[in-house]
This record gives structure tokens, C-alpha cells and sequence, in this order.
């Protein structure tokens, strides 16, 4: 990891770590960078809806201009938008300022490529190189050379038509809660659904700023559970603040996680042949009843690290279709190059309504074993994997455990946190290894 760019951008506090300076030459080097095969570069930027947005959208819109290049602004829309649109207008990159699920002080800035797909690591690595450098002796053309910055909130429709195409259905007779975490889903995410026939109920999806991911969304699932149960339901689904995952919550006000959404979805595609090589993609974090259940119908599941980039590497590595986590972040590889919440939800709900039964049913498929998580917050997340005391910690869980579960720790790749994870059948013990472990961790590290 770089100074700068961490496993999914740039982030930090808005205006502390994450300056508009930094951003104005963050702009000014992808412009640069692209700016040596194309004489105009263009840059499609889209963000979340927090406060300091458009601070670092004006940032980075003048650090591209001033280096040559052409800011399309489109505002508020969810990541993978960004990452289509960026493909289907040919563009040399598009530029994401979000956070995600984080709360409202932080922000990020990331990149996707040309492609759709985000910045090899390698090129991330020349862009921090041209950022940190002691003497900015980038282009600043004078005259007509100058950049433009051009307004298109409009191309928020082409990704909405878009993402309708891609259901070969429609959702009439069906009563959906949405959750759009006062985040970048609100005007897509209820509009799909809506256009695809349902009767929605819409919750947070008036943003102001500095109420995203607050108490809502898909890190918050109590407000929409009980709205599912109120409103007698058939499913709800919740977004993050960029709109790039999604949770469920069964008629019942049962938890539908990333594991058992990906399940009922690779299921559903393995019945029409359209799940390639009949085989999911998904991390170590997923649970084990995921491997029983994929493996039950015939399928096979391939694990990768932590993280939505080791999925997508596996994924085009192998050429398959179907990859995620159990936070909800899915790729499905045949209609997007990144996780995309609106497109899970759509296939989920898509299986739900091609099966005939209720979404409690589908989940039913997957048997979740107990699993517990501890996040623990760190002044320094460095050195936790040579420390001793730690490392005896996790042995003496693992001996405890035995062949009946396992134990992950491991840490956040966004924020200064160590996650601690046990997994097996009895509750009441995992959750006295963790908290065994956790102790430890916080007398040696916090």
C-alpha cells in the first residue's frame, strides 16, 4: 500500500487528510498521466452525497482543467454508474468521490479506468508518484488548451435503462422496501424498481449532506426491517452510501446477507446455465454453509482474499460470471466490471420472482452457521502480525475450536481497524474466543 492510494482509493477526513488541495493535484496528475495519448483527456466524475463532495468535485474538475483536460460533472450517482458510463462514453477515466459505508466526515476519491475496471495497481502507483513529487512540473497549457468542465446529471438515466435491461422480467405485484442510505442510490434505486412495476416504499432517500449512512442503508438494517414488517412486504433492500452493495430482508424481518444472496443468485443461474463453469467466487470471510449449499446443487466455489479486487482478479483470471462477499458487494462479471448494488438487488429479486416461493424460502437454501465479529479500533493497524501475545491468542482459539470452526483476523483496508471473526456451531463459544482474542489486541495495540 502507498502513501496514498489504499485497496480502494484515496480516503480520509474531508478537509483534514483528504484536502482540496490534494484533490486539485490528484486531478492534475490523471490528466497529465492521460494526457500523453490523448491531447484532451476526458474525466466523468460522479459522487455520494456527502457535504464535502462537491468541494473535492470542484477540486478535482480545476486540477483537470488546468492540466488540459475535460471534467464531465454527472453528480450525484452510484459508483458503478460511474464505472459504466465511463466505458460507454469512451472516456479515458472516471473518478468516484465517495466513501462508501464510512460515516460523513470521510471521503474518498477513486479511479476506474477506460475499461470500467478500477486503476491497475501499477498505474495508481505513477499517479502517487506524480502527486507526491517535490516539484509539480506537469502541463499547464495556456490559451484554448486550457480545459472545460461540462454538467451531465442527465447520463444518470442512461444507467438507469441500463440497469432494467438487464432483468428479463418485471416486478408487478410485488411490494419492495428500499433503503437508500440518504446515499448515492436515491434517485436510481427507487426509480428501477418502481419502472420495473413494483409498489415500493421508499426509505432515506432525502440526503442533506451529512445524514448518509446515518443510522440507514445496509450498515443499519433495524429501520427497514421493521418497515418490511410494517408494510407487510415481500422484501426489502438496502443500499450503502455508494450505492455498490446490498442486504436483504426476507417477509419474515430476517437478515438476507451477501452469502445467502449469492447463493440464491448462482443457483438461480446454474438452473439456466448461465452461471460460468458453474462456479462462485467468493472470500475466506464467507460462511461455511455458502460452500455447502454451492456444492449441494453441483456448483464449485473458489475462495480469494479478503476484498472485492481479489474477487474481480479471480473472476477475469478465470473468466466467470458470478463473485462477491458477504457484505454484499456482488459482481455480476456479465453486466458489470465493478460490485453494483442496484444490479444484486435485481437479480435477486429477479430469482425470487422466477422460483414462485418467498425470499425466507430462497434464503432457507443456505444453512448460515453461527459466525461473531469484533472490529477493533486501532491507533496503527502496523505490526499486529508479528506481535506475539496476539499470535498466541489466535492459537489457543484455534486449538479450542478445532475442526468444528474457524478463525480469521485480519485487517480493515479502509480504516484503522483489526477484524476479528470466529465461525462454528456454538455461539456462546465463539463469541468467548473472540472476545478472548480481542482483549489481547486491545491491551497490546489500542
Amino acid at each position: 500500500m502507498g502513501k496514498l492510494f489504499g485497496t480502494d482509493g484515496v480516503r480520509g477526513v474531508a478537509n483534514k487528510e483528504l484536502t482540496s488541495e490534494l484533490a486539485f493535484t490528484l486531478g492534475r496528475a490523471a490528466t497529465a498521466f492521460f494526457g500523453r495519448e490523448h491531447e484532451r483527456p476526458v474525466f466523468l466524475i460522479g459522487r455520494d452525497t456527502r457535504i464535502s463532495g462537491q468541494m473535492l468535485e470542484s477540486s478535482l474538475a480545476a486540477g483537470i482543467c488546468s492540466a488540459g483536460g475535460q471534467a464531465v460533472i454527472a453528480g450525484v450517482m452510484p459508483t458503478p454508474a460511474v464505472a459504466y458510463l465511463t466505458r460507454k462514453l469512451n472516456a479515458q477515466a472516471g473518478i468516484v468521490i465517495s466513501a462508501s459505508h464510512n460515516p460523513y466526515p470521510d471521503n474518498g476519491i477513486k479511479f476506474f479506468a477506460a475499461s470500467g475496471y478500477k486503476l491497475p495497481d501499477a498505474t495508481e502507483d505513477q499517479l502517487e508518484e506524480m502527486v507526491l513529487a517535490p516539484s509539480d512540473t506537469m502541463p499547464r497549457p495556456t490559451g484554448d488548451k486550457v480545459g472545460t468542465v461540462v454538467f451531465h446529471h442527465d447520463l444518470l438515466r442512461e444507467y438507469i435503462n441500463y440497469a432494467i435491461g438487464t432483468v428479463d422480467t418485471d416486478f408487478k405485484g410485488l411490494k419492495i422496501v428500499v433503503d437508500c442510505a440518504n446515499g448515492a442510490a436515491y434517485e436510481a434505486a427507487p426509480v428501477v424498481l418502481k419502472r420495473l412495476g413494483a409498489e415500493v416504499i421508499v426509505l432515506n432517500n432525502q440526503p442533506n449532506g451529512v445524514n448518509i449512512n446515518d443510522c440507514c442503508g445496509s450498515t443499519h438494517l433495524e429501520q427497514i426491517r421493521q418497515a418490511v414488517l410494517d408494510h407487510k412486504a415481500d422484501l426489502g433492500i438496502a443500499h450503502d452510501g455508494d450505492a455498490d452493495r446490498c442486504l436483504a430482508i426476507d417477509e419474515k424481518g430476517q437478515v438476507v446477507d451477501g452469502d445467502q444472496i449469492m447463493v440464491i443468485c448462482a443457483l438461480n443461474l446454474m438452473k439456466n446455465q448461465h452461471l460460468k463453469q458453474n462456479t462462485l467466487v467468493t472470500t475466506v470471510m464467507s460462511n461455511i454453509g455458502l460452500h455447502q449449499a454451492v456444492k449441494k446443487a453441483g456448483g464449485n466455489v473458489l475462495v480469494t482474499p479478503v476484498g472485492d479486487r481479489y474477487v474481480l482478479e479471480a473472476m477475469r483470471e478465470k473468466d466467470l460470471s458470478l463473485g462477491g462477499e458477504q457484505s454484499g458487494h456482488i459482481i455480476f462479471s456479465d453486466y458489470s466490471t465493478t460490485g453494483d448494488g442496484i444490479l444484486t438487488a435485481l437479480q435477486l429479486i429477479t430469482a425470487l420472482r422466477k422460483s414462485g416461493k418467498k425470499l425466507s424460502e430462497l434464503a432457507g437454501l443456505m444453512t448460515r452457521f453461527p459466525q461473531t465479529l469484533i472490529n477493533v479500533r486501532l491507533k496503527t493497524k502496523e505490526g499486529w502480525q508479528e506481535n506475539r501475545a496476539i499470535a498466541a491468542a489466535i492459537q489457543a482459539g484455534e486449538k479450542e475450536l478445532g475442526e468444528n470452526g474457524r478463525i480469521l483476523v485480519r485487517a480493515s483496508g479502509t480504516e484503522p481497524l483489526l477484524r476479528v471473526m470466529a465461525e462454528g456451531p456454538d455461539m456462546p463459544q465463539l463469541e468467548s474466543i473472540v472476545q478472548m482474542i480481542v482483549d489481547v489486541v486491545k491491551k497490546e495495540l489500542a
